[in-house]
């Protein structure tokens, strides 16, 4: 694979001759003529989900609360508090690198934004930390997976993925970088995201959960994009999907998704078993393998074990209770429909 020119004068623009991959682009972003029809509504729900994390109040209540939590729970606090950190900062480095080689302007738009999206997640996990934890145990939760081996194995995965793509961007290369991409973003971080609405649930960090739920929403989008562009790539270039290679990521994903939480929270914090991290692990997989048209990979798997969480995950409804008035304030789509301008 070739990176795109930065400044190409004999490119060819034209929206007929346009690909998602391997095309042939000056370099202008011309956002009147587009190719993909679902870039449009993502770029509005992208802006429109603009937040920062200095506007999410109550962390100081949180910093009270945390003191009061269990041994067990404040463990998984800090040890999903680094994984999350990891990998928000592996999409910042990786999202732009994986752009050089996608040649739809209105695509290259929508992973900016994301890119922009995971730097202010690094900094929600940085607040959080700033107000919520001893700053003598910070460094810890940062490097925890220096320490820690289920955890350096996981970042490892996905990690020399990105760095196998970043050395040589083949087709192959290329391809499973994209899965990696879609994993991260649809199955990594949700135990994690589960965990922090278990304890909300329980009327516990309740601040915490609440910005956990704007990052959520923002990666709910990230899904959805990545498992667009792998329908495009799969429309366009098929000889480069590999259907056996999705499913077999994603067999690894689910195991090692499923061993760490496990190791991190296991039977040990209320609400949360062993049995409902597989199931809801599982459970989620064959979700988003059904959102690329493939057939689940654990059919006996039906049902979401976290039903009673499920209100706090839904995260663009202004009449869920535990946005209160906060979601308004950030929800700016309405303003927006019918134009790529506000």
């Amino acid at each position: 694979m070739k990176r795109n020119k930065i400044f190409n004068p004999q490119g060819n623009d034209n929206v007929q001759n346009r690909t998602i991959i391997k095309g042939d682009i000056t370099g202008l972003f011309n956002l009147n003529a587009v190719k993909y029809p679902w870039a449009k509504p993502m770029y509005q729900v992208m802006i429109g989900n603009f937040w920062v994390p200095e506007k999410v109040g109550g962390l100081a209540d949180d910093a009270t609360m945390y003191r009061n939590l269990s041994a067990a729970e404040q463990r998984a606090y800090k040890g999903i508090i680094s994984f999350l950190t990891f990998l928000d900062s592996l999409q910042t480095v990786n999202l732009p690198h994986f752009s050089d080689y996608i040649t739809s302007s209105e695509v290259n738009l929508l992973l900016s934004i994301q890119s922009f999206q995971e730097a202010i997640h690094s900094q929600s996990y940085t607040t959080i930390l700033e107000t919520v934890v001893e700053p003598q145990e910070r460094d810890a939760i940062y490097y925890f997976w220096r320490d820690d081996k289920v955890l350096l194995k996981r970042n490892e995965y996905i990690g020399q993925i990105y760095q196998d793509f970043h050395n040589d961007p083949n087709d192959k290369n290329f391809f499973k970088a994209l899965i990696g991409n879609y994993l991260l973003e649809s199955l990594y971080f949700y135990n994690g995201f589960a965990f922090f609405d278990n304890l909300v649930y329980a009327s516990k960090m309740t601040a915490t959960g609440r910005m956990i739920s704007y990052i959520r929403r923002d990666e709910l989008t990230h899904v959805v994009l990545f498992a667009n562009i792998l329908r495009e790539i799969k429309n366009e270039f098929p000889q480069m999907y590999d259907e056996k290679l999705i499913i077999e990521m994603f067999g690894e994903a689910v195991t090692q998704e499923i061993t760490w939480t496990n190791h991190i929270i296991g039977n040990n914090v209320p609400g949360i078993t062993e049995k409902t991290t597989e199931n809801y692990t599982q459970w989620l997989a064959n979700t988003r393998l059904e959102r690329l048209q493939l057939p689940p990979l654990y059919k006996e798997v039906v049902t979401n074990p976290y039903k009673h969480l499920e209100a706090m995950a839904e995260n663009n409804s202004e009449k869920t209770n535990f946005f209160e008035s906060t979601v308004t304030n950030y929800t700016q789509s309405s303003s927006m429909q019918g134009s790529w301008d506000f």
